[in-house]
């Protein structure tokens, strides 16, 4: 059986590096004594892969993993079990069924993603910067220099921005996520700001990952869908 967990992961532990997350969850699944499938070989590890692993320094109630189990298991006793083995800053949400077959891999499936961005303490700039977002989102261009490997290139970001709007300091952005198409939060801010000639400060937005989406329309026709909508409960 193929399940999908949704996890939150906020405080401290947005401090905490993909590979220790992994981690984390790796023991946090043994403890709570889930019988999730192994690789087979010399060196067997879970089956487990994430939708899109979130960066340092930023908070989530929208994080997704798959795993495969042995042993069917509800969605509230997982969530139960899970939680109950795990340490404050990661909150298991969700336990979903989904279908089989890799076409259903919630890391190829990754189109887009929800953030909310605000300024830390003392960095907010001192002008009036929110009335100009409508503007700035209304543009059919905005060009901007993104770093390759190996050099620049300038990119029009505008289609990859599909919602953009400010309330009371707080900047909402529904961004273009995935493989296909990648574009940061603070990239967004960043070129914002520039054209209203601010310079923008290094670390000085505190971000958080509402939720992430999966496309599920027929090509040109976008329709997204929460990761986790893609799943059922387990009763």
């Amino acid at each position: 059986m193929k399940v999908r967990i949704k996890f939150s992961k906020y405080g401290i532990m947005k401090f905490i590096g993909h590979l220790d997350v992994m981690r984390y969850f790796q023991k946090a699944i043994r403890r709570a004594g889930i019988d999730i499938v192994y690789t087979e070989g010399l060196s067997p590890h879970m089956v487990m892969s994430f939708a899109s692993p979130l960066g340092v320094g930023l908070t989530s109630d929208g994080e997704y993993m798959d795993i495969e189990i042995k042993t069917p298991i509800s969605s509230s006793e997982a969530i139960d079990a899970l939680n109950r083995v795990g340490v404050e800053g990661i909150r298991v949400t969700g336990f979903y069924q989904i279908p089989e077959g890799k076409a259903s891999k919630a890391m190829t499936l990754v189109a887009a993603a929800d953030y909310e961005l605000r300024f830390r303490k003392g960095h907010e700039p001192r002008m009036d910067w929110q009335s100009d977002i409508s503007h700035f989102f209304a543009q059919k261009s905005i060009l901007v220099m993104k770093k390759t490997k190996k050099s620049e290139k300038e990119v029009d970001i505008r289609p990859m921005i599909y919602q953009m709007s400010v309330n009371s300091g707080t900047v909402f952005m529904k961004l273009a996520s995935g493989s296909t198409a990648n574009l940061k939060p603070e990239l967004v801010m960043d070129t914002y700001l520039q054209t209203l000639g601010i310079v923008p400060e290094p670390f000085a937005y505190e971000i958080h990952r509402c939720e992430v989406y999966a496309d599920i329309g027929p090509e040109g026709r976008p329709k997204l869908t929460a990761l986790g909508a893609l799943g059922t409960e387990i009763k």
